[in-house]
């Protein structure tokens, strides 16, 4: 059973954490990480979330990921092979469905990466659809509470028409 979600109230600790996770993966990554963003939730001001920091690293060809593996293990990081998602590579850091950190690699500036900054964006600029998501996250978080592949299906179509959105206005 997946450990009970919760969404936690904004922590202004999330950006602080995240600056100094990106030193240190600044160190093992080098040059072949072209940009390190924070997303998801806890990057967003005033967003309640699931206490896990997303972290997207942008890199020119997702084949160079193998090489870091070992490397990224050193400091906690474990790497998960998802078949079913061939446009990024995944690690977490902590335990199974209870991590505290998850590493997103994404071809730079392809769609994946593009819709991840798009979205975190969109929600830094439009506080009242940071606040309707955050509603919808809370409510999933209820129905939802111990199955988070539903809690994540279910928001789904919330962020697809935010990201319509974000497009037509850019």
């Amino acid at each position: 059973m997946d450990k009970e979600i919760t969404i936690e109230d904004y922590n202004s600790n999330w950006s602080k954490q995240f600056k100094e996770e990106k030193v240190k993966l600044k160190e093992i990554l080098a040059d072949k990480a072209i940009s390190i963003e924070h997303i998801g939730s806890t990057s967003v001001e005033g967003l309640g979330a699931k206490p896990i920091l997303d972290i997207a690293i942008g890199v020119n060809d997702l084949e160079v990921v193998g090489e870091f593996i070992e490397p990224l293990k050193q400091i906690g990081y474990e790497f998960v092979y998802h078949k079913e998602l061939p446009e990024r590579r995944f690690f977490r850091k902590g335990q199974w469905r209870a991590g505290t950190h998850h590493l997103h690699f994404y071809q730079f500036e392809g769609e994946h990466w593009n819709n991840q900054i798009l979205f975190r964006n969109y929600l830094r600029n439009n506080p009242d659809v940071l606040k309707e998501y955050h509603q919808l996250k809370v409510d999933l978080a209820k129905k939802f509470r111990f199955d988070r592949v539903s809690y994540t299906e279910n928001k789904d179509p919330f962020i697809q028409n935010v990201l319509q959105k974000a497009k037509k206005e850019e």
